[in-house]
C-alpha cells in the first residue's frame, strides 16, 4: 500500500490524465511547485513523484501459452524479480496472478497463465480455458511458443482464440538461446500473428525488443473507461472462493435465475456481465461465479478461480468480496481480499449466510473479523443472505460509500493545513539523532487516493500507517484503500 519512492526520475504517464501532473489543476500545480522549490527539492524530481502517484489504473498484459513453453520465467524476466513460481511439476497452484511491471519508463500490470496443466478436461480446454480468463483481462497479449518444438495444435487452438478476442498480440518464441535457434523462429511466421520475437527468457536474451513492441502495442491507460460517461453503469466485481454463493447473489440482486450454476471445475464459458437494476440504478455486474471444488480438480479450481478473479477486478470499479459467514475466516478469503486492496478497487465485506448464524458463531465471527480483516476495517460492511435475500437493500449504499471515498479528493491546500498540525502534535520518532519530518504533500490521483509526501528524511512504515488512519478520520476515505508515497529530500551536492 505504502512505499519510498527513491529520487530516480519516475516514470511519466502522459495520456493518462487530464493534466501532466495528476489530478492537480494548473494553479494548484504551479503553487505547489514553488513550494517545492522553497523547500529545496529537485523540481523535475517532484514532478516525476506527482506523475508516478497521478497514474489512473494500469494497462494490462497478459501472458499466455500452453504449459512449459516457459511463461512463469518470462513474467519473472519482464517484473524484473523471482516472483512467479517455476516448476517443472504441473499442478503448481499460486494465488496470486498479477504483478506490476516497468519498462523504459512505463508501467503496467502483467497477468500470468502459467504453471498449472489440467489432466483431467484435457490439454486444449484447459490452455483455453487459462487463455481466455487472461485475455478477457488484458489490453494486450504476449503469446509464449516454444521455438524448438515448433507450433502446435494446442499453439493454433490459442492463435484462433487471441483472433476472436480481437486484442494486439506480441509472439515471443521462447527458447533461442544463440544465433543458431533464430531459423526455429522464424518457422512461427506461419502462425499468421506477425513478426516472432527471439528470446530466452532463461537467459534475458531478446527480451529488450520483446518488451519495446509489446510497449508498441500496449495502450497507455486500459481499454476500461468505468463508468465515467454520463449514466453509464459503474462496473461491480462479485468476488470470492468457491462455493461462497457468489451465484446465488447474482440471482437474487437480479430478480431471476440468470446464472448457470455449473459443476465442471474450469469450463471456458466467459465471465458474464450483467446489467442489475438495484437500488433505483443500474449496475453492471462482472460475474466471476461458476466455479466449484471437486476433490481431484481442487489445485486446478483454486488456479482458475484466481486467474477469473483477478480478470473480473481488472474490469471492474469496486470489488464485493463474498464472505462465508458461517464459516472461519480462510486464508483463500484473506486473500482475495487483498487481491481487491492491491489492484486499487472500491471494497465491500458482504458476509453471506447471516441468516443461519447463532449467538456464539456471531461472537467468533466479529473476533475474527478484527484479528483476520483488521487491515481492511476501512471497507464497509453488509450481513446479508443470498438464499433469503435479507439486507440486500444495504448492498447499494454500501457501494455507493466505497465508490465515494474511492474518488475523494482533498485539495492540497487543506491537506497541508492538515498534515502541519498532524506533524507538529505527533512528530516523527528521532532515529539517530535525527528527526525526520513531512514537510507537505499533496494527492496527485484518485480511484483510488493516492498521496506523495515530501520529507527531509526516511519516514517509517509505522508512522506512514498512522499518516494513513488520521488522512481516514479526517477526510473519510471510508471503503477505498490509500496509496501514500514518500520522497526524501536529497542532501545539497548529491544531485545526479
Amino acid at each position: 500500500m505504502n512505499d519510498h519512492i527513491q529520487p530516480d526520475g519516475s516514470d511519466a504517464y502522459e495520456g493518462a490524465h487530464e493534466h501532466d501532473h495528476g489530478a492537480l489543476g494548473d494553479a494548484e500545480y504551479a503553487e505547489f511547485m514553488e513550494l517545492a522549490a522553497e523547500e529545496g527539492f529537485d523540481l523535475e524530481d517532484v514532478e516525476g513523484a506527482i506523475e508516478a502517484a497521478g497514474h489512473g489504473p494500469l494497462p494490462v498484459l497478459a501472458v499466455v501459452g500452453r504449459p512449459n513453453v516457459g511463461k512463469s520465467t518470462l513474467v519473472n524476466r519482464i517484473i524484473g524479480r523471482r516472483e512467479a513460481v517455476v516448476e517443472d511439476k504441473p499442478g503448481v497452484t499460486r494465488d496470486r496472478v498479477t504483478y506490476e511491471a516497468e519498462w523504459a519508463g512505463r508501467r503496467f500490470k502483467v497477468v500470468d497463465t502459467g504453471g498449472w496443466e489440467q489432466d483431467v478436461l484435457g490439454i486444449d480446454a484447459s490452455v483455453a480455458a487459462q487463455a481466455e480468463y487472461a485475455i478477457e483481462a488484458a489490453d494486450a497479449v504476449v503469446f509464449v511458443v516454444d521455438a524448438k518444438v515448433g507450433a502446435t495444435d494446442t499453439d493454433e487452438a490459442v492463435v484462433r482464440l487471441l483472433r476472436k478476442a480481437g486484442k494486439p498480440v506480441v509472439l515471443c518464441a521462447n527458447k533461442v538461446d544463440g544465433p543458431s535457434g533464430e531459423a526455429d523462429a522464424a518457422y512461427l511466421w506461419s502462425l499468421g500473428l506477425g513478426e516472432p520475437y527471439p528470446v530466452s527468457a532463461l537467459h534475458g536474451r531478446g527480451t529488450g525488443d520483446m518488451l519495446d513492441q509489446v510497449l508498441e502495442v500496449l495502450p497507455q491507460a486500459p481499454a476500461q473507461t468505468f463508468g465515467t460517461a454520463v449514466g453509464g453503469p459503474r462496473r461491480v466485481a462479485l468476488i470470492g472462493r468457491p462455493n461462497v454463493g457468489k451465484s446465488s447473489l447474482l440471482n437474487k440482486v437480479a430478480g431471476e435465475e440468470r446464472v448457470v450454476v455449473n459443476e465442471l471445475a474450469g469450463t471456458t464459458r466467459d465471465p458474464v456481465d450483467e446489467m442489475i437494476e438495484l437500488g433505483g440504478k443500474t449496475w453492471k455486474f462482472v460475474d466471476t461465479a461458476g466455479i466449484r471444488k471437486r476433490v481431484h480438480l481442487q489445485q486446478g479450481a483454486d488456479y482458475y478461480a484466481s486467474l477469473r478473479t483477478a480478470a473480473a477486478v481488472e474490469k471492474a470499479e469496486v470489488a464485493v468480496v463474498l464472505i462465508d459467514a458461517a464459516e472461519s475466516i480462510s486464508v483463500q478469503d484473506q486473500r482475495i481480499v487483498t487481491m481487491a486492496v492491491e489492484a486499487g478497487r472500491a471494497l465491500v465485506l458482504a458476509y453471506n449466510k447471516w441468516d443461519t448464524l447463532d449467538e456464539e458463531r456471531r461472537y467468533y465471527l466479529e473476533r475474527e473479523i478484527e484479528t483476520e480483516l483488521g487491515q481492511v476495517a476501512w471497507a464497509p460492511r453488509v450481513n446479508v443472505s443470498a438464499r433469503t435475500g435479507r439486507h440486500m437493500e444495504k448492498l447499494v449504499p454500501a457501494i455507493e460509500t466505497a465508490l465515494e471515498g474511492w474518488e475523494t479528493r482533498v485539495p492540497t491546500g487543506r491537506l497541508n493545513a492538515f498534515l502541519g498540525e498532524l506533524v507538529a502534535a505527533h512528530p516523527h520518532p528521532v532515529r539517530g539523532g535525527k528527526q525526520p519530518r513531512i514537510l507537505f504533500g499533496t494527492q496527485a490521483g484518485t480511484k483510488p487516493p493516492r498521496f506523495v509526501l515530501f520529507a527531509s528524511g526516511f519516514i517509517e512504515a509505522g508512522y506512514r500507517r498512522f499518516i494513513e488512519r488520521r488522512l481516514r478520520e479526517e477526510f473519510g476515505f471510508e471503503g477505498t484503500p490509500i496509496h501514500i508515497s514518500v520522497r526524501v529530500r536529497e542532501k545539497r551536492g548529491r544531485k545526479k
